[in-house]
């Protein structure tokens, strides 16, 4: 099924510019950011806002709306107006999981999915030296070591405990804000693993980092020998995808042009987003409109399932 949505994607790239060009926004864009100032998901939108600018002439202005991962700008974006003027980046999780943890403060019809860019490259990550999989972590945790697990999302804490529940040991699960923040405490030694959603390849490169496991659903671009998590017992993925989406409303044409303009970008390397994308996650993974909105659907029912699974 991904595969076909990513050909399709691929499809529209083709003929994304002249597209776009055949609609123009009434006024400046603002841009919503649901990620802290700084970090590489604001440098990823930051990117796309100036090459919309430079490509199509669009005036985008960002703007920072944090918190509640994901869920304060997506209620900002469900209560904006619906002309083509306001979008916002966020990922799949802040619609699914976190919309459903927070007992749904918003609804998926309040908005217009537009295009994802990038797909999480999720892996349980350590230094080099420490562990060479995720078995061996499993091991020593039943031997009585203490395991100190960083994550950066509730749903992330939440895979992390069943991942233990299904191996019969206990994690000490430390939740921080953000992917760099995990990175940082696993390379300064106050975790000892964690989940990275892409920020670690170079490390992995490098040799300085390891991923110890998979956790969604196919191998690591970086690692393609690393097992996945569905291997030790996790029945649920940690996958997900940065996403834009506008308020519900918006002229069908705005949605189909902002979507191309999206997947023309983020699929040329020679763009400075295109080249983040393609060193942290592989590449861009594009899918669109109504195709996006069934993703989401599908994220939202596997949150259910997983704080059922978690009570």
């Amino acid at each position: 099924m991904k595969k076909l949505l990513i050909s399709a994607a691929v499809s529209v790239m083709a003929a994304a510019g002249a597209m776009a060009q055949g609609w123009t926004p009434p006024g400046p864009i603002k841009m919503i950011i649901a990620f802290a100032a700084g970090g590489g998901a604001d440098t990823q939108a930051r990117m796309i806002a100036d090459e919309m600018q430079n490509r199509l002439g669009w005036e985008v202005i960002p703007e920072q709306v944090t918190g509640g991962g994901g869920l304060n700008a997506a209620v900002e974006l469900a209560g904006s107006a619906n002309d083509g003027t306001v979008i916002a980046m966020v990922v799949t999780e802040s619609l699914g999981y976190n919309n459903v943890a927070n007992g749904s403060p918003v609804s998926l019809d309040d908005f217009t999915p537009l295009s994802t860019t990038a797909g999480f490259q999720m892996g349980i990550v350590s230094q080099s030296g420490e562990w060479e999989t995720f078995q061996d972590v499993i091991d020593d945790a039943k031997a009585g070591e203490e395991i100190v697990f960083g994550t950066m999302s509730p749903k992330l804490s939440d895979l992390a405990y069943l991942l233990g529940q299904a191996n019969d040991v206990e994690f000490n699960i430390t939740q921080v804000r953000g992917g760099r923040a995990v990175m940082n405490g696993v390379v300064g030694g106050d975790m000892d693993l964690g989940w990275m959603a892409g920020i670690q390849t170079g490390g992995v490169k490098d040799g300085t980092l390891v991923n110890l496991a998979s956790g969604i659903g196919k191998p690591l671009d970086a690692s393609p020998d690393a097992p996945l998590t569905s291997e030790f017992g996790l029945e649920f993925l940690a996958d997900g995808y940065f996403m834009f989406a506008a308020p519900a409303g918006i002229p069908a044409e705005a949605a189909q042009a902002m979507a191309d303009a999206i997947a023309e970008i983020t699929s040329d390397e020679s763009t400075d987003a295109g080249a983040l994308i393609k060193r942290a996650f592989g590449g861009p993974t594009l899918i669109q409109l109504d195709d996006l909105t069934a993703q989401i659907e599908v994220e939202t029912a596997a949150a259910e399932a997983i704080l059922a699974a978690v009570q």
